[in-house]
């Protein structure tokens, strides 16, 4: 019916005809200019769903590379100078340091204690098996203290190297802290790392001697160290 009228209309049809394409023609440009944007929030949304697929499907099927020693990885680019310093730098090592050994090893130096009992003290490592006891330090009940490592790493980057330390007392476990150390690459300066802040236990029951396991383990399960000591609380007088 509508068409019939403006087909009635004579001369105005023209103008009525030209003017409606001009607002179909604008309003077809607007709408396909959102259209694009959703398509395109659309299209991040599936890409997102498809990268937590692929994602989980390359987790579950990834395979690590073969473990390259050091010396295989300078000489990647041993062409590029550029390149080979920075790595140098970032590795705290130059090439004749390389001796192409795969497995990392971390040797440990000194083990100390800081405490606000007493003044920071240091033992070289590996300990002195004559020393009465090993009893490394004493401190008093309800003392605020932190061990501190001195180490070296050699041959390859360390990943992933933890601690934990379990303390025993009459045969008895009575406390164990665990934690995470970090990766370290070798480097011609030892490393230094305080661990965790722990408090000796209070009360007549708390003193005494206590032995000690210390031990570091990287996160292929690799022990790096080992070490039993003793320690003693006294009364706080």
């Amino acid at each position: 019916m509508e068409s019939g009228k403006r087909a009635e209309a004579g001369p105005s049809a023209g103008v009525s005809e030209d003017k409606q394409q001009r607002e179909e023609r604008e309003m077809s440009e607007k709408p396909l200019a959102d259209e694009v944007c959703d398509d395109h929030e659309d299209d991040d949304d599936d890409d997102d769903d498809d990268d937590k697929k692929d994602g989980a499907g390359a987790l579950a099927g990834f395979v690590p590379g073969p473990l390259l020693s050091l010396k295989e990885q300078m000489e990647k680019d041993k062409d590029d100078d550029s390149l080979r310093r920075w790595k140098e730098k970032l590795l705290g090592c130059v090439e004749e340091d390389l001796n192409g050994q795969m497995e990392p090893e971390v040797k440990f130096h000194s083990i100390g204690i800081i405490s606000n009992d007493l003044e920071e003290v240091s033992y070289p490592l590996p300990l002195d098996l004559n020393r009465e006891g090993l009893v490394l330090f004493t401190l008093k009940e309800g003392s605020r203290y932190q061990l501190k490592l001195t180490f070296s790493v050699l041959h390859n980057i360390v990943s992933g190297l933890t601690y934990s330390n379990t303390v025993w007392k009459a045969g008895l476990k009575v406390d164990q802290n665990k934690g995470m150390l970090g990766t370290f690459a070798p480097q011609r300066e030892p490393y230094v790392h305080v661990l965790d802040e722990e408090t000796t236990p209070s009360g007549v029951l708390a003193r005494g001697i206590y032995s000690a396991n210390l031990k570091f383990e990287d996160d292929d399960r690799r022990c790096h160290m080992e070490l039993k000591y003793a320690f003693e609380i006294k009364k706080n007088s």
